[in-house]
């Protein structure tokens, strides 16, 4: 009922007097109410796609640094603190510290990000980024430390739950795609530098604090970014609908903001495809609000179960901890200088930029399943290759790097991108906003987890048992892959949800 009373609100606001439903033949085909061939300023469209990947950078920017700078601040003699003796404990709290503000982070986006819109919340995400990174590299305790990162993690879930949607919200349709990927190539990007960063400062005196403090005006530069930047029109426009503000107003704000996304002068182009973009939203006005529950029957259960299944194996099959510990099982594999670990994790970061852009090449080709099972099959190879360097392998160095250079090639090549692909394809329409949250939190859970968890349990079981642990746990992914996840290679959206849920 309430979407009948909405309607003929903006279905007299349409200049060509058609109903909102009727759409003619001449129309170009639609993506999220953009045209398909649509004219774009290519400059303009740097700046909005720019901005909030940067986000991603400094999410990526921190696992890379605090790989290194668990390193220094360890050191009697170049972490310049007097509490410098810290237990496998407090290391798990200082690298888990900014996955718990993560996580908090996209419990709040859950709840609030309809409110502040795609880009008040990407601001917000800025500060926290800012005021957490400050906080850590002037920290005069482990207890000030630890807060400081659970505050750049709250930025890091803000950051990951808005910069996709309003990239995907902004761009022009015709490098949609292009664009969200180089997001997810920008979170690589960020790992690179910190591990570059890092290795540049970890031989200085207080390098750790220096390592944290690099990250405060990229942080500064994406918050002035996104304040000049326009909010998201489909935004403004859903808004309209759901009769959060005056429909005239909303409707001429989202025109101009178009218009200045695409670097043209309001025209009537730009109101004929907000037009559009209000006949599309007006279906969704039609349905009933989406209840928590649903989420956990029918084809929805399954989707959850494969999502979320995915997503937690990407986690506990060890990654966080190759990640976050890189620097430190390099040292132990006999790179003894800091300098030397922390420049060969720069490997990794590199090796992770080059997989990914074969994933996305051969995702489309290959399939889903395959590069899931090949990929797995490989991690779990490493990882037992890693558990027998430990036990009974000692001498040979080289294994160790091999095998985690395998490792982190074949995770690019399965769990990291296709893990989040099939997340975004395998959800109903109108339960995946929902489905995906739960799918974030089950993410970022698993990760703070597995990476708190990884330094305690290899000071009490030992680095060989625990790497073997993760081993037994990929070969467990791998039924689950076989068994549960279909291939959607292919398929519309429509035609997985009809065939393989």
């Amino acid at each position: 009922m309430e979407a009948d009373h909405e309607q003929p609100r903006f279905s007299s606001l349409l200049k060509d007097g058609r109903s909102s439903g009727e759409i003619g033949p001449e129309h170009e085909p639609l993506i999220n109410g953009v045209h398909s061939s649509e004219s774009y300023s290519v400059y303009a469209a740097i700046f909005p796609f720019l901005f909030p990947a940067l986000g991603g950078l400094l999410y990526g920017y921190d696992i890379g640094s605090t790989s290194c700078a668990t390193i220094s601040i360890k050191s009697a003699t170049l972490s310049g603190i007097s509490w410098y003796d810290l237990s496998s404990i407090e290391i798990g709290l200082i690298t888990s510290g900014s996955l718990y503000g993560a996580l908090l982070g996209s419990i709040l986006a859950f709840n609030i990000a309809d409110f502040l819109g795609r880009r008040r919340e990407l601001i917000t995400a800025s500060i926290m980024y800012l005021v957490g990174a400050l906080v850590t590299a002037f920290a005069p305790n482990l207890v000030v430390m630890v807060i400081g990162r659970f505050v750049y993690g709250i930025g890091i879930g803000l950051a990951m739950h808005s910069a996709p949607m309003y990239i995907a919200e902004t761009a022009p349709s015709s490098i949609r795609g292009l664009l969200i990927s180089l997001k997810e190539f920008f979170i690589v990007l960020g790992m690179v530098a910190g591990y570059g960063i890092g290795s540049l400062l970890v031989e200085t005196v207080s390098g750790w604090r220096y390592m944290y403090g690099v990250s405060t005006p990229l942080s500064v530069i994406m918050g002035i970014g996104m304040w000049r930047l326009p909010a998201s029109p489909r935004w403004l426009l859903l808004c309209a609908i759901q009769g959060k503000g005056n429909m005239q107003e909303l409707r001429e704000t989202a025109i101009c903001c178009l218009c200045k996304l695409k670097g043209q002068s309001i025209g009537d182009s730009a109101s004929q495809q907000v037009d559009e973009i209000l006949t599309e939203l007006s279906y969704v006005g039609e349905e009933k609000e989406v209840r928590l529950g649903e989420i956990f029957h029918g084809k929805c259960l399954k989707a959850m179960i494969i999502s979320a299944g995915l997503v937690l194996f990407q986690q506990i099959t060890g990654q966080p901890s190759v990640l976050y510990y890189a620097a430190s099982i390099f040292q132990s594999a006999g790179f003894s200088a800091a300098s030397d670990a922390t420049r060969v994790s720069i490997l990794l970061g590199l090796l992770k930029l080059i997989m990914t852009g074969v994933a996305v090449v051969a995702v489309d080709r290959l399939g889903r399943r395959p590069l899931l099972l090949g990929g797995v099959s490989g991690m779990a190879i490493s990882l037992f290759l890693l558990g027998s360097y430990y036990l009974f392998l000692d001498d040979l160095a080289a294994i160790a790097v091999v095998a985690l250079l395998l490792y982190v090639g074949c995770y690019q090549l399965s769990f990291g991108p296709i893990g989040w692909l099939m997340i975004s394809e395998v959800f109903p329409l109108r339960l995946r906003g929902r489905g995906l949250s739960v799918a974030v939190l089950v993410n970022f859970g698993a990760n703070a987890l597995v990476t708190f968890a990884f330094s305690p349990l290899k000071a009490w079981l030992g680095a060989g048992i625990v790497f073997y642990v993760f081993g037994v746990i990929a070969i467990l992914s791998l039924f689950f892959i076989f068994f549960i996840v279909p291939e959607t290679k292919g398929l519309t959206l429509e035609e997985i949800e009809a065939k393989c849920l």
